[in-house]
């Protein structure tokens, strides 16, 4: 069983305020579900309360800045700030860099084939938060699908339905070679959302 401490109290307060303000793409859905829903899920496959802590706190520094990093080194340790910045894919500051569409896709594209080869190597700790994080975004993306948004949910992504659908066949498939805990999960419900798009 995962023992949970005030570290863990802490550090949804941590992201709480990190993320104030920032919602769900395409919905007022407040930030903090995604990663209270990461964390949870991080639980329920057997991980640490270190890798439940970087569940809550994986998209600080992608979504509100490289700065972040050194604060959370401080006040949770070298642990969750390795697996942190182990599932950050570029910074707010990075992506901020690019305006024009046709930049922001490449600057998609090339993150998210690093990314992609990173996991390959990453840690098992690693693996299992970049999982759970992945299989929270699947699901809401298939909600969205079998939903009121239907196929438009895709226009909420710089990659596209074409794009979104390669990137999650290729995490599908690195997390199923790695057999991470929440690779059957993830699996099936990226077998969900490629039913969702094709109709």
């Amino acid at each position: 069983m995962t023992v949970l401490t005030d570290r863990f109290a802490r550090a949804v307060d941590y992201a709480r305020i990190a993320h104030a303000g920032q919602v769900r793409k395409g919905t007022d859905i407040p930030y903090i579900t995604h990663l209270l829903g990461v964390a949870t899920l991080v639980i329920e496959h057997g991980g640490s309360e270190d890798q439940a802590i970087a569940g809550l706190l994986h998209d600080t520094i992608e979504d509100c800045g490289k700065a972040h990093e050194a604060m959370i080194r401080a006040q949770f340790g070298d642990a969750v700030a390795d697996i942190v910045v182990a599932c950050t894919d570029g910074t707010a500051e990075g992506k901020g860099a690019f305006t024009r569409p046709e930049e922001k896709q490449a600057d998609w594209l090339r993150r998210k084939r690093d990314y992609l080869a990173h996991l390959a190597e990453a840690s098992d700790e690693v693996l299992l938060v970049s999982g759970c994080d992945k299989l929270h975004n699947a699901r809401a993306i298939v909600a969205d699908l079998e939903g009121a948004a239907g196929s438009a949910v895709f226009e909420r992504f710089i990659g596209g339905r074409d794009g979104t659908l390669w990137y999650y066949v290729q995490l599908r498939d690195v997390f199923a070679r790695r057999g991470i805990a929440s690779a059957k999960a993830f699996g099936a419900s990226v077998e969900r959302m490629h039913q969702g798009a094709a109709v």
